[in-house]
């Protein structure tokens, strides 16, 4: 009986369907408008974020040391993903470090410490790390 296996995994109903079609459909065009927006600047900064990613052993790596547990690879591309993100926002804070003081070229080590600090600021703690008894993430 084939209508059998199609019992196994569920359809989508056809008003979920169309409702993450027109949610895609929506974020591309966001994305449009915000790109034909961007300055040269913006746009080659925002290329290059879509172009790099965190290398997923690496992250692997990391994540089996700190917890001492291995995890599987889709975990490990999300928590590459949180960290691109994270990595994303250090780096406009440290720009606007960097504008805020008058400076200009590439950001220093400097600006990136400033920046996490601002960060830890205006979020409180960074993940489980209790601000001043963990590693420095930034040395000079």
């Amino acid at each position: 009986d084939d209508d059998g296996e199609d019992e196994i995994l569920p359809a989508m109903a056809d008003d979920d369907y169309s409702a993450q079609l027109s949610w895609q459909s929506e974020s591309k065009d966001n994305l449009k408008v915000l790109m034909d927006n961007f300055s040269a600047a913006q746009y080659d900064r925002f290329e290059a974020y879509r172009r790099h990613a965190l290398p997923k052993q690496a992250i692997r790596r990391v994540i089996q040391q700190t917890t001492g547990q291995q995890v599987s690879q889709p975990v490990a591309q999300i928590i590459a993903g949180f960290a691109k993100v994270f990595v994303g926002e250090i780096v406009e804070k440290g720009r606007a470090v960097q504008a805020r003081r008058g400076e200009s070229g590439p950001l220093s080590p400097d600006h990136l410490r400033e920046a996490y600090r601002l960060y830890q600021a205006e979020a409180g703690r960074v993940g489980s790390a209790r601000p001043g008894r963990g590693r420095r993430l930034f040395h000079r």
